[in-house]
């Protein structure tokens, strides 16, 4: 069980890491757009084979796959339109900096890192190990989330140590997410394990749509196709190894 909280601290040290990149290093609005694109790719990829092809495999043809992919989207679209409402620019490190916005921006990357973490716990369950796969795919979608956002809470006047502080606290509750992902559901049947793999698909692929990609692209510009096919290609064969 504490192997999913490990992996899970593992794939959210990336937040921390891209909090110090941030603080350390001026990263052009090109190279960010790169990132974000990779990881995007490596994202997608993670959401066909290891969510929604496995949630497939696993449901045995006894259904939960589309409700469970449409329920995350719906909730995942309910929560990020809630949390604009708050304020927030996420994923954005330009712009002014709206009073609130630095909580809504946390609360989003919670958002979209709570169903990828608790997918690394699921991993878990079928007793291999844990997805090299998934694990690669949350931590290279945490690190553009947290450059970005870094560089706009520093501009809206937060320390350092604070800012530090934070993406500890963040990586802590994506780590307990992965614990819960596999406390919550090691002996669920099948259905049930192939709705909850199918809902965090569904919430992946509404947050990629709705705001990596797109950034992804006003930043780096049509570079953002090739370095989106390497990520998947790269997710890709890392799954196919495993």
């Amino acid at each position: 069980m504490w192997e999913a909280f490990a992996w899970g601290l593992v794939a959210g040290s990336s937040l921390i890491l891209g909090g110090w990149i941030a603080l350390r290093f001026r990263i052009s609005g090109m190279v960010l757009g790169l990132v974000m694109a990779f990881g995007a790719g490596v994202l997608i990829s993670a959401v066909a084979y290891e969510l929604v092809g496995e949630a497939f495999e696993t449901a045995g043809g006894e259904g939960g796959v589309p409700l469970g992919l449409f329920a995350g989207a719906v909730t995942y679209f309910a929560g990020d339109a809630l949390i604009d409402r708050m304020g927030a620019r996420r994923k954005r490190s330009d712009g002014p900096q709206q009073e609130g916005s630095p909580l809504a921006i946390v609360l989003g990357i919670v958002l979209d890192g709570i169903p990828e973490s608790a997918v690394i716990g699921l991993s878990l369950l079928s007793g291999t190990g844990g997805s090299a796969a998934v694990i690669v795919a949350v931590f290279m979608s945490n690190l553009p989330e947290s450059i970005a956002a870094t560089s706009g809470l520093r501009a809206a006047g937060w320390r350092p140590s604070r800012l530090l502080g934070l993406w500890a606290t963040v990586t802590v509750v994506c780590a307990l997410a992965a614990l819960a992902g596999y406390a919550l559901l090691d002996g669920a049947s099948p259905r049930a394990l192939a709705f909850v793999l199918a809902f965090a698909g569904g919430a992946v692929l509404t947050m990629l749509a709705e705001t990596m990609m797109p950034e992804a692209f006003e930043r780096a510009g049509r570079a953002v196709g090739l370095a989106t096919t390497l990520g998947f290609a790269l997710a890709f064969a890392v799954s196919a190894l495993e």
